[in-house]
Order: structure tokens, then C-alpha cells, then sequence
């Protein structure tokens, strides 16, 4: 007998972080995976294909996006910090996070919602300070649209039974936490002790792309390791 054929899924930022983590899951779980991201990850895989973009070029997205083609479920993990108390905003700063953050998202939702089967996916990584942090004001603010989004798009696609949720972690213990511009802002260490670890964030993702999370939509799911109590 043939086996059926694997799912398929996008992720993008998936060459660190949790949106390697993410990939790595996906891999691990059957799914066939179309990466995104500036630099082409460490990976090498026969269910895994790769397209370099700079997501924060609004045209190349598009482009890059008409690629992927149908899939069967998509996570936005792509996305960056820069941080500045209320007085040193950078304006730049804070419309390259929208840029990766919110117009990403929704063009990736435009893009291949359509052509979507039915019962698809798509999970949003959010963060935990999208409710204000300080010196994370420009950063909090494009998180937070996230949920403005994620809920309108799944109450429109629930006829359909595809799902958009957020999953919205603390402090996590990757390559953005030890990025040398946010050294006037360090992260405190959360009440369990330790920071998150991106697999735990891409687990979570993981199940909301499974058929036992087809009930769950229009949510933000946090995981803080505590932060937030």
C-alpha cells in the first residue's frame, strides 16, 4: 500500500530560533516543510525546501510567498527585537518590527488562505510582553496587533475550519535573547527558574497544527516559564 502524503507545511524564520525549532518539529512529526528565511538554515532534509527572502522587503514577501504553493498549515515565527524606552523610540526600528511582525502575517494569510484545504492551519508567534513591557513599546505594540489580526482572520476562515492562533512566549532562550542591542534591557529570569526553550514554544505550534487542536481558534496561548503570574 502507498503511504498517504505527508502534510505540508510554511514556516518562516526557520533558519534559528523557534522557528528552526519549529521546523525541526514539523520534520520530526512527517510533515514535508517549506522554510523561509534571509539565510538558508543548517539543514538538510529530503522533506525540507527552503526559500531565501528578506521578509522585510514587502515585494520580495509577496514573491516569495506566491512560491510555497498550497499547504496544509503555515507558522509566522520570522521577526526580530529592538528595544528603547519611551524617550529613544527608533521609528525605523518600530516599522521594520511591523513590517516581519503584523504585514507579514497578513500577507501570508491573503496569500494562501485561498487556496488552503479545508480544516488548514496557521499559528502566529507572539510574544508574552505584547500586553507592554517596558523599554519594549514599539516591539509590544506590533505583538499586540498580532491578535487583532489572528482573531478578525480566524472568525472569517472558521466556515472553513481553518484555525489562527497565537502562541505567545516569554523570555526564550535563543539567538534574539542574547542580541547585543537589547544589553540596556535585559530580560529577567522568570519565576521557574530558567528561560523558555524554543522547543517547548514549537511543541505547542506542533499541536495546534494537529487534529486535536481543531477546536482551538482566535487564541493566544502563552508560555512565560511563570513570567507572567
Amino acid at each position: 500500500m502507498q503511504r498517504p502524503e505527508a502534510k505540508r507545511a510554511l514556516v518562516t524564520g526557520c533558519s534559528s530560533g523557534i522557528g528552526q525549532a519549529v521546523t525541526l518539529a514539523l520534520l520530526e512529526a512527517g510533515w514535508q516543510v517549506t522554510g523561509i528565511s534571509r539565510r538558508i538554515p543548517d539543514l538538510t532534509a529530503p522533506a525540507f525546501s527552503h526559500i531565501v527572502v528578506d521578509l522585510s522587503d514587502p515585494k520580495a514577501a509577496d514573491d516569495a510567498l506566491a512560491k510555497v504553493g498550497p499547504a496544509h498549515a503555515a507558522v509566522h515565527a520570522a521577526g526580530l527585537l529592538r528595544v528603547g524606552t519611551h524617550d529613544r523610540m527608533d521609528m525605523q526600528d518600530g516599522a521594520l518590527m511591523w513590517q516581519l511582525h503584523v504585514d507579514v502575517a497578513a500577507r501570508m494569510i491573503r496569500t494562501l488562505a485561498p487556496q488552503m484545504p479545508d480544516g488548514g492551519r496557521f499559528v502566529l508567534i507572539g510574544s508574552r510582553v505584547a500586553s507592554g513591557a517596558p523599554g519594549r513599546s514599539l516591539y509590544a505594540a506590533s505583538k499586540a496587533a498580532l491578535t487583532g489580526l489572528a482573531r478578525s482572520c480566524a472568525a472569517e476562515l472558521a466556515p472553513r475550519g481553518i484555525t489562527v492562533n497565537i502562541v505567545a512566549p516569554g523570555a526564550t532562550d535563543t539567538p534574539m535573547l542574547k542580541d547585543p542591542s537589547r544589553a540596556d534591557v535585559a530580560p529577567n529570569v522568570p519565576p521557574l527558574g530558567r528561560f523558555v526553550q524554543p522547543e517547548e514554544v514549537a511543541s505547542m505550534a506542533v499541536y495546534l497544527l494537529s487534529p486535536s487542536a481543531a477546536s482551538i481558534t482566535g487564541q493566544q496561548i502563552v508560555i512565560c516559564a511563570g513570567a507572567s503570574l
